[in-house]
């Protein structure tokens, strides 16, 4: 009895104490010890992770897209010779042209002009004669050049040319020594009662567009002017501005 009674009275102190007591002083030595913290880096996967990333395949980079050569555009009422306006529009209303509206004309311009050659009693000959420039940049978002660009643009002028509303007689000839390319379109139209001529030459150099379009009339039984003569004419025309594109880059 003397044995157990200081073993009960033990028992009885811990029982009255704070519960955060008997986890720290009454505790038995037989509690497990806490177990030590983990490394830092396995604790967030980092040896695995560096593993991972030093695996992976080097990302490709694209190839470089070509830069545009053509850096700008002429002034088009500039582009094309006075004499050869003088020829093609003889009486013409401004020799110098009229600029067409642009918001960029690095990217995008043009000019026109127009006369109406009255002959008397021999009748009246009307002409037309406009050119317009389109200039590409390369994209490197979508990796297309400034070239590939007016390639494509090139296709769609053409394609307009040749759909003309109410076109007869529609034919399409590659023109050589032109730019990088080159083709006319000629074909007869009927508009205000008349029957017009009309001939339109699509170039391309580099990653510009030179669209020049020619046509003409007869008033008061004037013959309208042979589809031939104005071919020769736009493409020896379109020739000059082809060349005024390359000289304002230089």
């Amino acid at each position: 009895m003397h044995r157990t009674a200081p073993r009960l009275a033990r028992i009885l102190a811990c029982a009255a104490v704070p519960v955060m007591l008997v986890a720290s002083g009454c505790s038995s030595d037989s509690d497990p010890k806490p177990e030590k913290p983990a490394a830092t880096g396995e604790a967030n996967g980092g040896g695995e992770g560096s593993a991972a990333e030093s695996a992976k395949p080097p990302v490709k980079k694209s190839p470089a897209v070509e830069r545009e050569k053509l850096a700008k555009l002429p002034d088009a009422c500039k582009s094309i010779p006075r004499a050869t306006v003088e020829k093609l529009v003889p009486e013409t209303k401004s020799k110098s042209g009229t600029a067409g509206r642009s918001t960029d004309t690095m990217s995008r311009a043009g000019c026109s002009w127009n006369s109406l050659d009255d002959n008397g009693v021999k009748g009246s000959q009307y002409r037309w004669l406009d050119v317009s420039f389109l200039r590409y940049e390369s994209d490197e978002a979508l990796a297309v050049s400034g070239a590939q660009r007016a390639e494509e643009s090139f296709a769609k002028e053409l394609s307009k040319a040749q759909g003309t509303s109410g076109a007869k007689q529609v034919k399409t000839e590659t023109v050589k020594g032109v730019g990088e390319q080159a083709s006319a379109v000629t074909y007869r139209l009927r508009k205000t009662g008349e029957d017009f001529s009309y001939v339109t030459v699509v170039a391309r150099t580099e990653n510009a567009v030179v669209s020049l379009t020619y046509n003409g009339t007869g008033y008061a039984g004037a013959e309208p002017p042979a589809v031939a003569d104005l071919s020769k004419s736009a493409v020896s025309a379109t020739k000059d501005a082809v060349g005024a594109v390359t000289s304002a880059n230089k």
